[in-house]
């Protein structure tokens, strides 16, 4: 039984674009914010990190800090950008720590869990991202 990838939208209705090639992001760690359906996380949310969420995140039991070369893992620090789990970008705008998001980059799988409205007020204000 094959599982099928999510098609590669983003959250405004274009193609989906990569979220980072350095650090190497992504499930499937090809720089993109795809899915499908054994992505449990859904890492779909392309963020840039800021010292605020990655704090937050280490505090909630996911270390995005500290390097684990075993999972192809450099570490990640202020300014990088990962795909996020949407759930945990959500935890973190509830906790007033959510990272601003590249639009492009994020999958329109996050759309189930967090509405437009609210990712567009997070968003970057250029399409490089930065």
């Amino acid at each position: 039984m094959s599982i099928e990838l999510t098609p590669g939208r983003n959250v405004l209705g274009g193609p989906l674009r990569a979220c980072s090639y350095s650090p190497l992001t992504g499930y499937f760690r090809d720089g993109c914010c795809r899915t499908r359906q054994d992505d449990s996380g859904r890492h779909v949310v392309c963020a840039r990190m800021t010292p605020d969420f990655l704090s937050f995140s280490l505090s909630r039991g996911n270390d995005l800090i500290t390097p684990r070369p075993e999972w192809r893992f450099v570490g990640l620090k202020p300014g990088d950008r990962w795909c996020l789990c949407a759930e945990r970008w959500l935890e973190a705008y509830r906790a007033g720590v959510a990272p601003p998001v590249v639009l492009e980059a994020t999958h329109e799988a996050a759309l189930e869990l967090i509405p437009i409205e609210l990712l567009q007020s997070f968003a970057l204000t250029d399409s490089s991202g930065r």
